[in-house]
């Protein structure tokens, strides 16, 4: 059992950047990948960026790329997403989410656990 909580998100307005946190526990956060994942009113949840268990390998949106940038600290069960140069298609209820497979999934179902979300607003 991992239990994930995001923090960080709130309004602000284009161009502008946020830095969003998800702390996990329950259990050890090192052998899982991590994904950030967003979801807007009628749509989809979508992949945003992904990092393996060592942090070296990443991935990213290609909405997102050059943009957003993930990182992890295990000694902390931390990860990270720094987002700048913000748009108003980027505003979302993000999610953060722990896959124990580790293969830093772009896609929603090979995710074990799951964060709360929160809301990042971006005002034009």
């Amino acid at each position: 059992q991992v239990q994930l909580v995001e923090s960080g998100g709130g309004l602000v307005q284009a161009g502008g950047s946020l830095r969003l946190s998800c702390a996990a526990s329950g259990r050890t956060f090192s052998p899982y990948a991590m994904g950030w994942f967003r979801q807007a009113p009628g749509k989809e949840r979508e992949f945003v960026a992904s990092a393996r268990n060592s942090g070296t390998i990443t991935y990213y949106a290609d909405s997102v790329k050059g943009r957003f940038t993930i990182s992890r600290d295990n000694a902390k069960n931390t990860v990270y997403l720094q987002m700048n140069s913000l748009k108003p298609e980027d505003t979302a209820v993000y999610y953060c989410a722990a896959e124990l497979t580790n293969w830093g999934s772009r896609t929603p179902d090979s995710y074990d656990y799951w964060g709360q979300g929160t809301q990042v607003t971006v005002s034009s």
